[in-house]
C-alpha cells in the first residue's frame, strides 16, 4: 500500500471512520473470485488471500468481471483519494443502463449533495432516480408491502437482493428487524443506501448475483428478490441459490416479475412459478390493492393471473402474517406528497407516468384534496419519506 503521507490527518480519520462498520459483516463475507473468507487488511479494503477488494463508506466492492473499476477505486484509496475512488465507484453501473456517467468532477462534487434529490441528480441516475425518490408510494412499491405483510421477516436474517437505495430495508428496520443485509450490483444506488436511506446497522454489499454470492449461507435466511427477477438472463439459478440460503427455516419472496408482454426478460405466471415450487402466488394489481385497503393479500393459482401485470412468488411455511408492516412505523414523520407541486399532481417523467402512472392515479388523485381524507396516508397522500428527501 503507498498511502500518501501528505494526506490530512481529518480526511483519513473520516474514512476510517466511515469503513469502520464493514469490520464485522467482512468475517463472513467471502470473495467471488475464489470463494475465501475475506478480511480486512487496511481501513478500506478487504483481502482473498490473492485478491484485494476496495471499501468505501462502509459498503465491500465485491462485483466480480470489473477489475479495472476495482483497481482504480484501491489505487486512488491506498493513496489516500478517497473521493477519486468514489468517483470511480459511483461511475459503474449495470449491463442493463444505457446512459454515460457524469464526469468525475460531477461525482466527487455529488459526495456533498444534502439531499436524495440533489445525489441522484449529481449521481446522474435519470429515471431510475426518479424511481428511488418515488419507490415508496408507487403501485410496485406497494405491492412489496402486502407481500411483506403477507410473509415477514419476524426477526430471520433478510438478505435483500437487488436492494437498490435501500427502502424496503429501511421500512423493516422501522419495524424492529435488526439483521438486515442489502446486495446490489451498482455501488451508486448502495451509496444512497448509507448515506440517506438506511440506519447504520444495515449492511451492504456491492456483488454481482450472476457470480458466487459473497454473502455465507445460513439457512434460515429470509431472501428477498424484488422487481429483478426480469432483468436476469438466468433467474431460475438465482432463485436456486436463495432457496440454498432461506433452508428449510427461511423465506424466498420475489415481487414483480414481468409478465408476458411487460419488458426484460418476462415469463407467463406459471413459468415463474416452477421456478419457486411450493410458493404462493400473488398478482400486482391484488397486492397494491391490498396495501391501500390496509388488508392482506389473497393468493391465486398461477394458472388465475393470465392478465396481470407481474407475478409476486412467496415460499415459507414459518412466519405468521404482519399487516403492520402496512403502515409507517410508530412516530413517523409523515409529509405531503412530493408528486404533488402548487396542488397538482404531476408524475416524474414520461416513462414513470406510462409504467406507475395508469394505477397510481387510482389512489392519487389529480388534485391535492382539502381537507384529507381518513385514509390519506393508506392512499399515500401522505407519505414516510427519507429525513432529506
Amino acid at each position: 500500500m503507498s498511502a500518501d503521507p501528505g494526506l490530512a490527518n481529518a480526511d483519513f480519520a473520516r474514512l476510517e471512520a466511515a469503513n469502520s462498520t464493514f469490520a464485522a459483516p467482512a468475517a463472513g463475507l467471502m470473495s467471488p473470485a475464489n470463494g475465501a473468507g475475506l478480511h480486512a487488511d487496511s481501513p478500506h479494503s478487504l483481502a482473498d488471500g490473492a485478491t484485494r477488494w476496495p471499501v468505501l463508506d462502509g459498503i465491500p466492492y465485491l462485483r466480480a468481471g470489473r477489475e479495472e473499476v476495482r483497481a482504480a477505486a484501491l489505487a486512488a484509496l491506498d493513496d489516500g483519494r478517497p473521493d477519486d475512488a468514489a468517483a470511480v465507484l459511483l461511475a459503474d453501473n449495470d449491463d442493463w443502463w444505457d446512459q454515460p456517467p457524469p464526469p468525475a468532477d460531477q461525482l466527487r462534487a455529488t459526495l456533498a449533495a444534502p439531499t436524495l434529490r440533489e445525489a441522484v441528480a449529481g449521481l446522474g441516475l435519470g429515471r431510475v432516480g426518479d424511481y428511488f425518490l418515488h419507490r415508496d408510494h408507487d403501485p410496485s412499491g406497494l405491492a412489496v408491502l402486502a407481500l411483506t405483510a403477507a410473509h415477514p421477516p419476524a426477526g430471520r436474517p433478510v438478505l435483500d437482493l437487488a436492494c437498490g437505495a435501500g427502502h424496503l430495508l429501511r421500512r423493516l428496520a422501522q419495524h424492529g428487524e435488526r439483521d438486515l443485509t442489502g446486495v446490489d450490483v451498482v455501488f451508486a444506488k448502495l451509496w444512497l443506501a448509507r448515506r440517506f436511506v438506511v440506519p447504520e446497522h444495515v449492511a451492504l454489499v456491492c456483488a454481482d448475483l450472476a457470480h458466487p454470492w459473497p454473502v455465507p449461507v445460513r439457512r434460515d435466511a429470509y431472501v428477498a428478490a424484488h422487481d429483478v427477477l426480469y432483468f436476469l438472463d438466468d433467474p431460475a439459478a438465482v432463485l436456486a441459490t436463495a432457496a440454498r440460503h432461506a433452508g428449510d427455516g427461511g423465506a424466498v419472496v420475489a415481487a414483480h416479475c414481468h409478465n408476458t408482454g411487460q419488458p426484460g426478460h418476462p415469463r407467463p405466471p406459471e413459468a415463474w412459478a416452477a421456478l419457486l415450487p411450493g410458493a404462493s402466488c400473488y398478482g400486482e394489481e391484488e397486492l397494491t390493492a391490498a396495501t391501500l385497503e390496509r388488508r392482506l393479500p389473497r393468493s391465486a393459482a398461477a394458472e388465475d393471473l393470465a392478465d396481470t401485470e407481474a407475478v409476486a412468488l412467496a415460499r415459507d411455511a414459518l412466519a405468521a402474517p404482519d399487516d403492520a408492516l402496512l403502515d409507517p412505523a410508530p412516530g413517523a414523520d409523515l409529509r405531503p406528497n412530493p408528486l404533488y407541486a402548487d396542488g397538482a399532481r404531476r408524475w416524474p417523467n414520461d416513462v414513470w407516468a406510462d409504467e406507475y402512472g395508469p394505477r397510481a392515479a387510482t389512489y392519487l388523485p389529480p388534485t391535492w384534496p382539502d381537507p384529507l381524507p381518513p385514509d390519506a396516508a393508506a392512499r399515500r397522500l401522505l407519505v414516510d419519506l427519507p429525513g432529506a428527501w
